[in-house]
């Protein structure tokens, strides 16, 4: 079958289609570390936002109120992106993952060094 493109890009289709069935063509996603401000200014995620473990509770109403948006968390090895993820859960956020550890995931995803 030959398919011609004429007026429409591929992106436009496919993003009309994915409108259609209901998912964002571009859903945003809150990255999150959870390490303190020292290991953040350090290295980081490229995009990240920084909320210490400790303070994500208090906190993450200044980055969404959304109870269903997607938040993803990391910090050095992933056992206090763990603790973070449980308190936002116990609050009724839906959407959380740990992502895990900085070193781990700097071999898929840039970093500030």
């Amino acid at each position: 079958m030959n398919v011609r493109w004429t007026g429409w890009s591929r992106a436009a289709l496919l993003a009309a289609g994915l409108c259609l069935a209901g998912v964002s063509a571009a859903e945003e996603v809150f990255l999150i570390d959870v390490r303190t401000p020292e290991e953040f200014a350090r290295e980081h995620l490229v995009g990240a936002i920084n909320i210490d473990h400790t303070e994500i509770v208090a906190r993450i109403s200044s980055v969404t109120q959304d109870k269903d948006a997607k938040i993803e968390l990391y910090c050095r090895r992933g056992r206090r992106s763990g603790i973070a993820q449980e308190a936002l859960r116990e609050i009724g956020y839906k959407n959380v993952i740990n992502i895990g550890g900085l070193e781990a995931l700097k071999k898929t995803r840039p970093s500030t060094q």
